[in-house]
């Protein structure tokens, strides 16, 4: 009887061991975010619309902090799109992945990368790690990036401060609206898309040959809009078109972008202008385009050809407008106020240096020099000891010291990343 018992409680703990030993390895995905190694990572990438990714190692406290939140939205994102195909939320273990973080350009933990149509987004995710913001966030990704318009007046309502990319079709269910819906998908973060068809569009196309135009920000540009020249039906070609019109060569800095662009890692040309002042954007920016567009051309073509979001051009800069009330604190450090606006400097994330005088940048090659003596280390010297052409010697003048940067403060904090290097 005895033996009989031990038998049976015996057969029972090996049948619920091995229960438990076949449920764990059949269902090693069933909840949380999904494991992505290099062996499954490219497959889930090329087979999602979306895929977000934490990028963490597990001695990182704030990788602890976030995984559990992580898991939990992965398992709810799950349950409201379950079709396949459509959204993925993943992890990376980057101790263990090295290869994939050097591939993602992980320099901090946890970083959080949107993938679209297997393509890396340009900005990662820097908003509130909650299993809401999360779930809110993925929801806005998955919405249409292109509105569709019923009549051309509708165009002429459209907001003047944005960038725009309309296309006039004949019908959605063309393959060249199939990848303009794409492109929108990726690029949907720096440009409004809007499409007509049918009758709303037809007076601006030639039957069954779609055409789609870019409309400038009026505020910031005195351009004209421009109409794709290119293959319809190339994706990556009309991607690379759009891109480069609505990435734009000069930027506006916020607090809600300043970390992002401070860990592009390059210097800063700052227009700081006065809240109203729309001409000197203008003015600005034109000037960028024809005198200094090289300092950036080869930046943008690297990150729009092989989509190196923290490729870093060396000799190059970040072009930038910034509210001169908004950032007030930097004017400070230079001695200035709201009275001398507008006004031209370069932050260097270590010190800032104040363009002599904002008219000269009229003067062909000023601004551009001005970019150069940085590089060369004429603007440090030069503060520090005067002019080179002073008959002085560096030994027998008064050192000073440039202002400090103030940006530089606006990088990725300790508070909230663990950072693997200093990069600034």
């Amino acid at each position: 009887m005895v033996h009989n018992i031990w038998f049976l409680s015996s057969f029972r703990l090996t049948f619920f061991i091995s229960f438990m030993v076949f449920y764990v390895f059949h269902n090693p995905t069933d909840s949380g975010a999904v494991q992505l190694t290099q062996d499954n990572l490219d497959m889930t990438l090329a087979s999602n619309e979306l895929v977000f990714i934490n990028f963490y190692a597990e001695w990182c406290r704030f990788s602890n902090i976030l995984m559990p939140v992580f898991d939990e939205a992965a398992d709810k994102i799950a349950q409201e799109f379950p079709e396949a195909g459509k959204v993925v939320m993943g992890k990376v273990d980057c101790d263990k992945e090295g290869s994939v973080a050097t591939r993602f350009h992980i320099t901090k933990y946890p970083t959080l990368k949107v993938i679209r149509n297997g393509q890396p987004a340009k900005r990662e995710y820097r908003g509130e790690r909650s299993i809401e913001a999360f779930t809110n966030f993925i929801k806005k990704q998955l919405e249409d990036p292109v509105k569709e318009f019923k009549e051309l007046r509708e165009l002429n309502e459209l907001e003047s401060n944005k960038r725009i990319v309309i296309g006039y079709f004949d019908r959605r269910d063309q393959p060249e609206y199939n990848i303009f819906r794409r492109v929108a998908t990726n690029v949907k973060d720096d440009c409004h898309f809007h499409a007509g068809f049918g009758e709303a569009s037809r007076t601006m196309h030639p039957e069954n040959q779609p055409i789609i135009v870019f409309r400038p920000d009026r505020e910031r540009s005195n351009d004209l809009d421009e109409t794709y020249t290119g293959s319809l039906t190339n994706f990556d070609e009309l991607h690379i078109w759009v891109s480069e019109k609505c990435v734009p060569l000069v930027r506006e800095i916020t607090f809600e972008n300043a970390e992002e662009l401070t860990e592009e890692g390059l210097p800063f040309l700052i227009l700081f202008h006065s809240p109203d002042d729309k001409e000197s954007i203008k003015r600005f920016t034109e000037i960028v385009q024809t005198d200094l567009l090289s300092e950036k051309r080869i930046y943008l073509l690297f990150f729009l050809l092989f989509h190196f979001d923290n490729f870093l051009f060396s000799e190059s800069i970040n072009f930038l407008t910034a509210d001169g009330k908004k950032f007030a604190h930097p004017l400070h450090h230079l001695g200035k106020g709201e009275k001398d606006l507008p006004l031209i400097a370069i932050d260097s994330f270590r010190h800032m240096y104040l363009f002599p005088n904002y008219k000269d940048m009229e003067i062909p090659g000023k601004l551009k020099q001005f970019i150069q003596d940085l590089y060369s280390g004429k603007l440090h010297r030069e503060f520090h000891y005067g002019p080179d052409s002073d008959e002085l010697s560096s030994s027998q003048k008064s050192p000073t010291t440039p202002p400090e940067s103030t940006f530089k403060k606006l990088a990725p904090s300790k508070n909230r990343y663990t950072l693997l290097k200093d990069e600034l």
